[in-house]
C-alpha cells in the first residue's frame, strides 16, 4: 500500500499560479504512475476528472487538453514527491485536487481506475 499526502491549494485570483505536491510513502517500488485527478464542487468522486500523469521511472507526462500549455507535472524520486505547478489559474480549474498512484495494468495513467491509491485532497480556489 501507497500512502499520499498531498499539499499546496489554497485561494488565488483567476491569472495566478499554485503549485501542489504529493509525497509518497510506503510501497513505492510498484508504483507505475502517479496522478492529479480534480473533483469540482458538487461532483461525485466517480466523475473526479483527470488532469495530469507521469511515469514513475521514465518520467513520461500526460495532460488533459484543458491544461496543457499552462499544468506541469514533475517528480522528484528522491524525495518520493511529485509536483503540479499550475499557471494561468482560471475558476474553472476550482476543486478538490487528488493525487493517485498507479501500478502497471489494464488501465492506462488517464484513467481512474488505474490508480490503487488516493491522498486526502487538497483544495484549489481559483476567484474571477
Amino acid at each position: 500500500q501507497v500512502q499520499l499526502v498531498e499539499s499546496g491549494g489554497g485561494l488565488v485570483q483567476a491569472g495566478g499560479s499554485l503549485r501542489l505536491s504529493c509525497v509518497a510513502s510506503g510501497r513505492t517500488a510498484s508504483t507505475f504512475a502517479m496522478g492529479w485527478f480534480r473533483q469540482a464542487p458538487g461532483k461525485e468522486r466517480e466523475e473526479r476528472e483527470f488532469v495530469a500523469a507521469i511515469t514513475w521511472t521514465g518520467g513520461t507526462t500526460f495532460y488533459a487538453d484543458s491544461v496543457k500549455g499552462r499544468f506541469t507535472i514533475s517528480s522528484d524520486m528522491a524525495k518520493n514527491t511529485v509536483y503540479l505547478q499550475m499557471n494561468s489559474l482560471n475558476p474553472e480549474d476550482t476543486g478538490d485536487y487528488y493525487c493517485g498512484s498507479a501500478p502497471a495494468g489494464i488501465w492506462g495513467p488517464r484513467h481512474p481506475r488505474a490508480y490503487r491509491s488516493w491522498g486526502q485532497g487538497t483544495q484549489v480556489t481559483v476567484s474571477s
